[in-house]
C-alpha cells in the first residue's frame, strides 16, 4: 500500500508537532515536510511531492489563502485542507473558492483529523452540505446589494456554459449528494455521473466538488423555500 504524503503548513511549531505525532502513527500516511510560512510552500511541494497540504489559515509574511491559490494554479497541484480555528469565516470560504478541497477544525479529535486526509486523498472533499450552507448564509451576511448581484449574475452565465443534463448534476453536487444519490435521482449509472462532474470540472476550470457546489450556490441554484423566504 502506498503511503499518503502530507505536507504540514502552520506557523506554530507545537500545532505541526501535534500533527505529526497523531498522523506519524498511521501506516498509510507519511509525514515529508513541515512549512512555517505559506512562503515555504510551493518549495517544499516541488521537493517532496505531497498527495496532502494541511494549510493553516492564519500566518505572518504569506497566508494560506495565497499559499492556497499559488498551490492550485500548479500543474498536478496536490489537494489542501484548511485548518482553521473558526467555522464560519470569510477566508475559508476564499480558500474553498481557491481550491481547497475542505477544511478542518484545529480542535477536530485526531481521528477525525487523519479520516479527513484520507477521504481528500481519495478525491472527497471534507465538506458537509450542512456546513456548506453555514458559510455561505455567512457569506451572505457579509456581502449585499451590487456585490451580491454581480457574483450571482456572474455564477449563472458560468453555468449558462453546461448542457440541461450538466446542470442537473451541478445542482445535484450543490444539495451535497454523493455520486450514487445522484444516479439514483437521475436515472443514471454511477460512472455516467462521475462523467458529467468531470465535464462540469473541465468547462468551467474547476478543482473540485466543492466548487461545483459553491458556484451553484452563488448562482441560486440550491436555495430552499426557507433561504427565499429569509432573502439569501
Amino acid at each position: 500500500m502506498t503511503a499518503i504524503k502530507v505536507l504540514l503548513v502552520d506557523d506554530d511549531p507545537l500545532v505541526r508537532t501535534g500533527l505529526s505525532f497523531m498522523m506519524g502513527g498511521s501506516p498509510d500516511i507519511e509525514i515529508v515536510g513541515e512549512a512555517a510560512d505559506g512562503t515555504e510552500v510551493e518549495a517544499l511541494v516541488e521537493r517532496t511531492r505531497p498527495d496532502v497540504v494541511l494549510m493553516d489559515i492564519r500566518m505572518p509574511a504569506m497566508d494560506g489563502l495565497t499559499a492556497t491559490e499559488r498551490l492550485r494554479g500548479r500543474e498536478g497541484a496536490p489537494q489542501v485542507v484548511v485548518l482553521t480555528t473558526f467555522h464560519a469565516d470569510e477566508q475559508v470560504l476564499r480558500a474553498l473558492r481557491a481550491g481547497a478541497a475542505g477544511f478542518v477544525l484545529k480542535d477536530t479529535p485526531p481521528a477525525e483529523i487523519v479520516a479527513a486526509v484520507r477521504k481528500v486523498a481519495a478525491g472527497d472533499p471534507v465538506l458537509s452540505p450542512t456546513v456548506t450552507r453555514q458559510l455561505m448564509a455567512h457569506a451572505a451576511g457579509h456581502t449585499a446589494g451590487s456585490a451580491a448581484d454581480t457574483r450571482r449574475a456572474r455564477a449563472r452565465d458560468r453555468i449558462a456554459q453546461l448542457n440541461d443534463r450538466e446542470r442537473e448534476v451541478a445542482v445535484a453536487v450543490g444539495h451535497g449528494r454523493s455520486n450514487a444519490e445522484i444516479a439514483a435521482g437521475l436515472f443514471m449509472s454511477v460512472a455516467t455521473v462521475k462523467t458529467h462532474v468531470s465535464r462540469i470540472l473541465a468547462k468551467l476550470d474547476l478543482n473540485n466538488r466543492v466548487q461545483i457546489a459553491l458556484l451553484a450556490y452563488d448562482a441560486g441554484l440550491t436555495e430552499t423555500e426557507e433561504d427565499r423566504r429569509s432573502g439569501h
